[in-house]
């Protein structure tokens, strides 16, 4: 006897800590996938009741409460149709478990506690959680179900328990943060696990923006000969359907809807745009409001923001001192014409010349460090005024090749509620810049082909400081990502008094670090939370 079951990828993008908004989000996305792609079964991302991670707010008891609460409104709201769906749970001993629960028919049925808590990189759940050992298997109009959460996945002890205990199907839950590579290794680890238990898997993940991580989505059902049957787009909520046909013991899942996939430049250019939409959108802000030097990262930084929040919602403000030159002013303006945004100029020698009058005994006639960090922090208190005065957020425009050797002022280009560039190295910067050019040419290519300056001081560029940015970047991503040691850097081509000069700039710079802005993370070691050097020891290697 033959049986088709349709079940619905739920990507949704919930908001971490608003149980209230999350449970109307998930009661409307059942009714969509009932009403437009007659589901049978609606499966969400990990911890949907909560939005992913938490983090403290799992420490607070009236949490517990609120989701008991939901997920007795779910129930009742699941008449003919069954869902899955994430929440964390504490127990009458006060343990705390991350949870899949099945509800079908109108009841709480089953549930699943996940097995492996990640407590790397971004991942605290050991601070939270205690591990299940038990696999959960539920039935539906004659197919069995096996229930897994994100990192079980990536094991595969779990899918085996699953399929021993009679699983004909996996549904694995995930809140699976973005970086650069991260969809081909999820590929490769389902490609993995479909070999070894011989059974299809349904991997559905969150979308969405939350402080510095970005959930890119890209839900996918793979059949057990490693074939990825459908698959939902990256970077936006979709609800993707998925039939499967179980005639005797075989399963197959039907071709359904194959969302094309980003290429590199695209997929980290729609990241950063997530981030900061989700950022702005869920903390409330009423728009955003940014310096605009004529530079290259303030201009891709403008354009991120626009394409991310509509024209109508930025506002660009130059700040020219007599350092900056024409064509700077000239390419700032130029940009904010071709991309529609509000545009105000606002000449800081004035403000200057009292700082330097009130620190008379202070400063000296030779410009140096000292007066470039007082341009910069003079431009920080305006964005700021106008913050206070607007509502808008003050966006922050360094890249990580700045964050990482402290090439920034703090109080000055620093300010900022976030920084999309944060973990975007320049040589990034320019590739994503000639990307979104592609689009429409709003970014001008004087911008794109002159070389760098912050121009704080008479004829400056960036190189006087700081080494060709293609060395730069790749000494940083050797000793941040790679953990490499100065002199297995040196033995990739460089001159080890560079390499050694730039790893002091970076150890030097992370108290700055400690007091910058969240930025979207797009690599597999960012700065913050990811890579936690003490900013106070006296560590070093030769």
């Amino acid at each position: 006897m033959s049986q088709t079951v349709r079940i619905v990828m739920a990507q949704i993008d919930p908001k971490v800590g608003d149980i209230a908004g999350n449970v109307k989000l998930i009661l409307q996305t059942l009714q969509t996938a009932k009403s437009e792609h007659k589901a049978d079964i609606v499966v969400f991302p990990e911890m949907t009741i909560t939005g992913y991670p938490p983090e403290d707010l799992l420490l607070r008891d009236e949490l517990y409460l609120q989701v008991n609460s939901a997920l007795e409104e779910i129930s009742n709201a699941c008449e003919n149709i069954a869902c899955v769906v994430g929440y964390p749970m504490m127990d009458e001993l006060g343990e705390r478990f991350n949870m899949a629960a099945w509800i079908a028919d109108g009841a709480y049925q089953a549930s699943y506690i996940k097995q492996n808590l990640p407590n790397y990189s971004v991942f605290d759940e050991q601070r939270y959680f205690n591990a299940g050992n038990q696999p959960c298997v539920v039935e539906y109009k004659g197919v069995k179900f096996g229930l897994l959460i994100c990192e079980d996945i990536w094991k595969v002890t779990p899918a085996i328990q699953s399929v021993e205990a009679g699983a004909d199907v996996i549904l694995n839950l995930n809140a699976s943060p973005f970086s650069a590579e991260k969809h081909q290794d999820r590929l490769q680890t389902l490609q993995r696990r479909v070999d070894e238990i011989n059974k299809p898997i349904i991997y559905v993940n969150q979308v969405g923006g939350q402080d510095e991580l970005v959930f890119d989505g890209g839900s996918f059902a793979m059949s057990a000969d490693g074939e990825v049957c459908a698959q939902s787009p990256e970077f936006v909520s979709a609800l993707t359907p998925v039939e499967i046909f179980k005639q005797a013991d075989s399963i197959v899942l039907m071709p359904s809807l194959l969302a094309p996939l980003h290429d590199d430049e695209p997929r980290v250019y729609e990241a950063l745009k997530l981030g900061l939409r989700d950022y702005v959108r869920k903390n409330g802000f009423q728009g955003v409001v940014l310096g605009l030097s004529g530079g290259i990262d303030s201009a891709l930084t403008l354009a991120i923001a626009v394409d991310a929040l509509g024209a109508d919602k930025v506002k660009a403000v130059m700040m020219p001192f007599e350092y900056t030159a024409e064509i700077s002013k000239e390419d700032a303006q130029a940009q904010a014409q071709a991309l529609g945004v509000e545009f105000e100029s606002i000449p800081i020698a004035p403000m200057y010349q009292a700082f330097e009058n009130a620190l008379s005994q202070t400063l000296d006639d030779e410009v140096g460090i000292t007066e470039e960090n007082l341009q910069a922090r003079i431009r920080g208190t305006l964005l700021m005024a106008i913050s206070n005065k607007t509502g808008y957020m003050v966006v922050a425009t360094s890249n990580k090749s700045e964050v990482a050797v402290g090439y920034s002022t703090l109080y000055g280009d620093m300010v900022g509620g976030f920084s999309p560039l944060k973990d975007v190295p320049k040589t990034w910067v320019y590739r994503l810049a000639i990307y979104r050019n592609t689009l429409s040419e709003v970014i001008p290519e004087r911008v794109i082909t002159r070389a760098p300056s912050a121009e704080l001081r008479p004829d400056q560029t960036d190189q006087d400081s700081l080494p060709d940015y293609d060395q730069l970047d790749a000494i940083i991503n050797a000793y941040v990502n790679e953990d490499l040691s100065p002199s297995q850097i040196a033995q990739l081509g460089y001159e080890i008094d560079e390499v050694k000069r730039v790893i002091r700039l970076i150890d030097r710079s992370e108290y700055k670090r400690r007091q910058a802005a969240l930025g979207v993370k797009i690599s597999h070691r960012a700065f913050g939370r990811d890579r936690r050097y003490p900013v106070t020891n006296g560590y070093s290697e030769s």
